[in-house]
């Protein structure tokens, strides 16, 4: 190029250059336009909602009000459809009202003289219909009585109360942490739905009532730990929580809930660690025997190998490893992915025929084995001439590292092929961080892993969570220590079905 440039005269040359010149103009012209462009779609998609939207001054105001011919033809169409919506027919597949709500009866007779007339029968019409919570003052009246003989003076005590002096009753205070804890409201929000009823309370003073009463279960939370602790199956995971308390000015710490489910027993512990190191299982994991089913992360490792652990790994995480490795290579991924398939196929056979461990633990050495036994040897052969690094050899490699732990559940019949359960209980955590985002400190971190715990419980077994901490916290300063465990939700259930 820079030989024909010399060959060029030096007329020919300048009419190049300006070529050239036109072109770069046009072209940083171009480049200006489109970053315009670009800025003015991020003002639209991120910006506030006074830049998105600038009026022109110039612009034409809008009429205030409708011509009296377009009104009038707006209310026919309005008539004609309120009209069309009373004489729809009812839907066919209408849902069935549950039975065990209250009934307000509302009858409704005919207009005019009815007396000379005789009732034939009548016609029953029901709807769902609800009010908004209901706020209500619970007066406690004591009456004195003096003794004739002036001898003394008697009088009832006053029924326990969750906070002493304090003027919320247990219903407010359970309704207060189910909302916050099971349907993700923070606190600031009910405090708006106190104020819609009229009810002004300071955002101080439902934080306290919060932590007062959350401070009220920490006897059932301490046996709760007892308990997991001698389980002799346990699935762990951990998520991350915000916590305010920070060394970093202005910044958030990350903290972490340890996650422990007792499968057999229906049970789960939720238990807050300022960090993610083996450090944090210790108190719950440092003299475990059993068998422990955990995702592949390293800390578990430390606590695996102890002689009296037998380790369970998790299938759910091998086939995610093969689903990333679909786009890399789909042969061997979906290969892999199949062989999975059949296992859990067996798993949901077990399930649907409601077996015994026994026979669970039948059914997979019969169906299950044979195909851990063809994968494995696949995935041995393969992974010779599979690179390392590539999602594939990943996925191979997460496998192969811990093939003895994903065929360790063929132990027992009460094993569970994968860790799901755990993370099913570790979700309401994640709706809860999009909605207050963190805990103001580790402490209150940890008063929330107590309301979790009882929370994930109530769900498995199908306890009603308000219904349970209310009547929790209403028996809990008096119930005799010995009998603490009747107040685990579980246990709940059984007395409120008898």
């Amino acid at each position: 190029m820079e030989t024909a440039l010399e060959n060029l005269s030096k007329e020919d040359l300048l009419k190049v250059i300006s070529s050239r010149d036109q072109a770069l103009s046009e072209r940083d012209e171009k480049i200006d336009y489109l970053e315009a462009q670009l800025a003015m779609y991020k003002r639209m998609q991120f910006g506030q909602k006074r830049e998105r939207f600038e009026t022109d001054p110039n612009q034409t105001m809008l009429p205030f009000e409708a011509p009296c011919a377009e009104v009038e033809q707006q209310e026919q169409e309005i008539k004609e459809k309120i009209e069309y919506v009373r004489k729809r027919p009812n839907h066919k597949g209408r849902a069935k009202l549950p039975a065990h709500l209250p009934v307000e009866e509302i009858e409704i007779h005919p207009e005019g003289e009815l007396s000379e007339m005789v009732c034939i029968g009548k016609e029953i019409t029901e709807e769902l219909e609800c009010e908004p919570a209901k706020f209500y003052i619970k007066r406690y009246i004591r009456y004195k009585y003096a003794a004739k003989d002036k001898s003394g003076v008697s009088m009832a005590e006053l029924p326990e109360r969750v906070i002493d002096k304090g003027i919320p009753g247990a219903g407010l205070l359970a309704m207060i942490l189910t909302h916050k804890y099971m349907d993700h409201l923070p606190l600031y929000r009910q405090k708006q739905i106190f104020a819609r009823e009229n009810i002004h309370i300071p955002s101080s003073t439902i934080e306290g009532w919060a932590k007062q009463a959350l401070e009220k279960l920490e006897p059932l939370y301490e046996q709760l730990i007892f308990q997991t602790k001698t389980q002799g199956y346990l699935q762990v995971d951990e998520t991350p929580i915000k916590v305010l308390d920070s060394d970093k000015k202005g910044a958030a710490h990350t903290g972490y809930y340890w996650v422990y489910h007792a499968p057999m027993e229906g049970i789960v512990l939720f238990d807050y660690s300022p960090t993610r190191g083996g450090v944090a299982a210790v108190p719950m994991l440092g003299n475990f025997k059993g068998y422990l089913q955990t995702d592949g992360y390293g800390v578990y490792e430390k606590y695996a190998k102890k002689k009296e652990v037998t380790h369970l790994a998790c299938w759910a995480h091998a086939r995610r490893e093969f689903e990333k490795a679909l786009e890399n290579d789909r042969p061997r991924a979906e290969k892999a992915l199949l062989m999975i398939q059949q296992l859990y196929a067996i798993e949901r056979k077990a399930k649907q025929d409601n077996l015994s461990p026994e026979k669970i633990k039948e059914l997979r050495l019969e169906g299950s084995l044979p195909i851990i036994n063809e994968m494995g040897r696949w995935i041995f052969e393969e992974i010779k001439g599979t690179l390392p690094k590539s999602q594939i050899g990943k996925a191979m490699g997460y496998a192969y590292a811990r093939w003895d732990a994903l065929s360790a559940y063929l132990y027992d019949g009460n094993l569970l092929i994968d860790n799901n359960l755990v993370e099913n209980a570790i979700r309401p955590v994640a709706l809860g961080r999009k909605n207050y985002l963190f805990a103001g400190s580790h402490e209150a971190a940890q008063r929330a892993a107590m309301i979790y715990s009882f929370f994930a419980i109530c769900k498995k077994h199908e306890v009603n969570p308000f219904q349970w901490l209310k009547h929790t916290l209403e028996n809990i300063m008096s119930i005799n220590h010995k009998n603490l465990k009747e107040l685990y939700p579980q246990n709940f259930k059984k007395s409120t079905d008898m």
